[in-house]
């Protein structure tokens, strides 16, 4: 009987609707032997040596690429839990006819929720203001509103949109920038679309979330914090490859931006003297934006469904990034 492992650390040894789709599509289960290897910063060797035997992997952030693939003969699908796949090299996943499939359906909802709650405790000072009450002190702090702001949207995408929503709701005026805009969104819910720079010259807190890849890799640089308004606030929840950390500290220690709020870094862990970290004007989370209680568990249905599509010849196209393998595909000579 073929198996699936299950990569994601939460998932490890739970039960749920998520085992019982595998199995009852004819799949054995598994979880890695290090409980690590969804952090993604082992070798190689080491990630081949945990997906050694399997068909298929429900997948978070361990590294896929040729050197691994190539020597994995019996592995055919990459199910990954979220929608970012930067950890995989589509290019030589699909010259060796694995497919790489995402769960669009699932988490948009749980990072727009972060999203917003990073963008208050921002806004708010919560972290002084907890400091404070912690030290037994009762100052008074002025919070800044964030009811009449503008808010900068980089990336109209599912997040995007769900993270808009939030935004608008707590009384913020939205604008866009996104390559491919979602129109009727727009319309609908009176989205102001805009080049990046009128966004980032006008919008009081810019929130990011845009794919991270060749094109956007160190986007977020000097440069464009230099374009930002004096006391932006600078939200991200995408990916840490996205920005210049470096740049990002003296935005924010020398006062251009009023604070930030970021899910993810360049290096995930980050080290502990992260400069980031002495900074009194940033909060921070561990790239959760994604998970919550009931994301996890819907991205992991979501994953297994696909796993058991496939291995049926049943092409979930709206979920598949290589969509080139489509026209061939069949499970049992995939990897022939």
């Amino acid at each position: 009987m073929p198996t699936v492992l299950i990569t994601p650390e939460a998932l490890r040894d739970q039960d749920g609707p998520h085992i019982d789709i595998l199995k009852e599509g004819g799949f054995d289960i598994s979880f890695p032997a290090d409980t690590t290897l969804a952090r993604g910063h082992h070798n190689d060797d080491e990630v081949v040596k945990q997906l050694a035997g399997v068909s298929a992997a429900i997948a978070s952030g361990e590294t896929y690429n040729h050197n691994i693939l190539s020597r994995l003969p019996e592995y055919k699908v990459i199910a990954r839990c979220g929608v970012g796949f930067d950890k995989v090299n589509v290019a030589e996943a699909t010259s060796l006819n694995v497919p790489l499939t995402i769960t669009p359906n699932s988490n948009h909802e749980a990072v727009a929720e972060l999203s917003l709650m990073l963008l208050l405790a921002a806004a708010k000072n919560l972290r002084e203001m907890d400091n404070i009450c912690r030290a037994g002190r009762w100052d008074r702090v002025l919070p800044r509103p964030i009811r009449g702001l503008t808010a900068g949207i980089v990336g109209l995408g599912r997040i995007g949109r769900s993270t808009a929503l939030r935004y608008k709701a707590m009384g913020m005026k939205l604008m866009a920038y996104d390559q491919y805009p979602h129109m009727e969104f727009i319309e609908e819910h009176g989205v102001e679309l805009v080049k990046l720079d009128q966004l980032l010259a006008q919008a009081d807190v810019v929130s990011v979330h845009c794919p991270l890849n060749d094109e956007t890799r160190n986007m977020f640089n000097a440069d464009l914090f230099g374009q930002m308004k004096n006391d932006a606030i600078f939200i991200n929840t995408a990916r840490g490859g996205l920005v210049v950390e470096e740049d990002l500290y003296d935005a924010l220690r020398n006062g251009k931006l009023h604070s930030a709020g970021l899910d993810v870094f360049q290096q995930e862990p980050p080290q502990a003297d992260n400069p980031l970290f002495t900074l009194d004007n940033a909060v921070f989370s561990p790239h959760v934006a994604g998970t919550d209680q009931k994301s996890l568990s819907d991205m992991a249905c979501e994953a297994a469904t696909y796993i058991v599509a496939l291995s049926r010849n049943e092409w979930p196209s709206g979920s598949v990034i290589n969509q080139e393998l489509a026209a061939n595909w069949d499970w049992e000579t995939s990897r022939q």
